[in-house]
């Protein structure tokens, strides 16, 4: 298996099955960090626009909560360079 079809394995597992609203709302909380916002203030902001998909976080999963959404940004922007390089060599 090639490198990079074992670093889209890994990540499937790390990520896992989301619903499209789950997704969403990652998307929204990744949006506001990328903005500069604290996880916090980034996942009270996705709290406000997806409520059914509202994230409950206390001290004690903030660290893990933040991991996360820093991972799942890391990951979206590998996939974005990914797609454009595959455009790139399309063309």
């Amino acid at each position: 298996m090639n490198v990079l079809k074992q670093y889209i394995a890994r990540a499937d597992e790390i990520i896992g099955d989301r619903t499209p609203d789950e997704q969403k709302y990652d998307r929204e909380v990744i949006r506001w960090m990328r903005r500069g916002k604290s996880i916090n203030k980034a996942i009270a902001k996705a709290n406000e626009k997806y409520p059914a998909e509202a994230l409950q976080v206390n001290n004690d999963n903030l660290a893990d909560v933040q991991a996360h959404y820093e991972y799942l940004a890391e990951h979206e922007a590998i996939m974005e360079k990914l797609d454009a390089l595959k455009k790139e060599a399309d063309a």
